[in-house]
């Protein structure tokens, strides 16, 4: 286990150790101390290791995350996992908003409840979160999958193309083009292995599927003003 204190050692030293990690590297377990809120800990990893923030971290933590898995044990600021490719990030507590935007791969685990914005524009990443999620989630997500075991804010998934919605509890409104979907034998596989994954036990018969009605794909000379 790598130990590093960032009371006393900077924040861009960190990032850069962290950054020269490869394939190669013996040092495998990284433990971070005092993170106290700092800004893009452990950002651009590309590295099979293992992060573990002692606590609560600012902006963009773990953000362009390749191979590498990040623990959160507090809760994040905005932007955390942002634009994620790979790997696997787990947050403790709760999230701030635009968690996993434009993520296009892995795992993003939240543990407390995430704020609004949520997935927006995902592009193929996996979100759990145990809690609840605000307003605007999931707003023109793409591709992957969002999984909510708690209830969802305004606008769900507004203007969304592929990406699977999965929510257990309730959905204040639904956004454009969202619409309720038909759950099917693929769609319960799917949640059952990504609760699973994020060690929820939640029941993938308690979830609901939303998607895109397809509406909103090609031009109408009607919409025009």
């Amino acid at each position: 286990m790598q130990n590093y204190d960032l009371a006393t050692g900077s924040l861009r030293e960190l990032n850069e150790t962290l950054h020269a990690q490869n394939h190669n590297t013996n040092q495998t377990a990284w433990e971070i101390e005092n993170p106290k809120g700092a800004h893009a800990i452990a950002c651009g990893l590309d590295a099979p290791i293992e992060v573990t923030v002692k606590g609560s971290t600012g902006y963009y933590s773990a953000g362009m995350n390749q191979q590498a898995t990040v623990n959160i044990t507090g809760s994040a600021g905005p932007g955390v996992a942002e634009n994620m490719m790979s790997g696997k990030v787990v947050i403790d507590g709760d999230a701030s908003q635009y968690a996993g935007a434009t993520g296009h791969g892995g795992l993003l685990v939240i543990k407390g409840n995430a704020s609004s914005r949520c997935g927006i524009s995902m592009k193929g990443i996996n979100i759990v979160v145990h809690g609840s999620i605000g307003h605007m989630s999931a707003f023109m997500a793409q591709s992957g999958n969002l999984v909510v075991c708690g209830d969802a804010g305004d606008a769900l998934g507004d203007s969304c193309y592929e990406a699977r919605l999965f929510v257990r509890g309730s959905v204040k409104s639904l956004g454009a083009d969202c619409e309720q979907k038909e759950m099917r034998a693929e769609h319960l596989e799917i949640l059952k292995a990504l609760l699973a994954e994020s060690e929820s036990d939640a029941k993938p018969e308690e979830f609901k599927r939303y998607g895109s009605a397809r509406n909103l794909y090609n031009f109408n000379i009607d919409n025009a003003y």
